[in-house]
């Protein structure tokens, strides 16, 4: 099984190539990680995640996507690349929370104990999620949801460590923790919810509130009648 694996959703980008055996165990693992800014290049990254793995795009089987919450226009990104690439090729599709893949890498890194996975949901809200990690083993203990800055510091008076991709600036003794490609490829493994490319969304809590313009309306009165309602 070869997996190539777009993780976008944080300052942290990267590109990986996961090949597992038959057997499920894992064979090799390249990956190519993009830091500041935005993606400006992201099939640069495929490419280079595939030189390092000395695969070709034709070889790839699977797609694993991390679809959120976080960088709107990164997820977007990484959604519009797969749904070409299975245009394309025909290959198996998944998506996969990004903040599952933040708490998997804690537990990579040697993390234990209660973690809150917090990710920027801009508005002065964040995204959060709780996790028990073990030294073999993490579960989602509370499901993600939007939360206040005071709900998170109430959680880490309780115990629980903030970890995540910007936790930092906001909660001092967070832990930095960047969710992965390679992380999310190992997450791939095993999993049988294949989605097809059109049906793929980002993760995204708010309800979201517009007006959609009548056919052969014009932006302009579009908005005119938005502020007559």
């Amino acid at each position: 099984m070869r997996i190539l694996a777009i993780e976008f959703s944080s300052p942290q980008r990267s590109v990986a190539v996961v090949t597992v055996a038959a057997s499920g165990a894992l064979k090799g693992e390249a990956e190519a990680v993009e830091s500041g800014g935005i993606a400006s290049k992201p099939l640069a990254m495929v490419d280079e995640a595939l030189r390092l793995a000395g695969l070709e795009r034709e070889q790839i089987e699977y797609l694993a996507v991390g679809i959120g919450p976080g960088s709107y226009t990164g997820i977007r990104t990484s959604i519009a690349l797969a749904q070409g690439w299975q245009l394309a090729r025909s290959v198996k599709l998944l998506g996969i929370s990004s903040s599952e893949a933040i708490a998997a890498e804690a537990h990579a890194q040697g993390v234990t104990g209660e973690v809150g996975v917090v990710i920027d949901a801009q508005r002065g809200e964040f995204y959060l999620a709780v996790y028990e990690i073990g030294p073999s083993s993490w579960r989602e203990a509370q499901p993600l949801r939007l939360a206040s800055v005071a709900e998170i510091r109430a959680h880490c008076k309780e115990g629980a460590q903030p970890i995540g991709p910007e936790v930092t600036t906001i909660f001092p003794q967070g832990r930095l923790v960047f969710p992965r490609a390679a992380v999310l490829g190992r997450l791939a493994t095993g999993r049988t919810d294949f989605i097809a490319g059109e049906s793929l969304e980002p993760i995204y809590l708010r309800q979201t509130t517009f007006v959609k313009a009548a056919p052969g309306s014009s932006l302009l009165e579009t908005k005119a009648t938005r502020k007559q309602r």
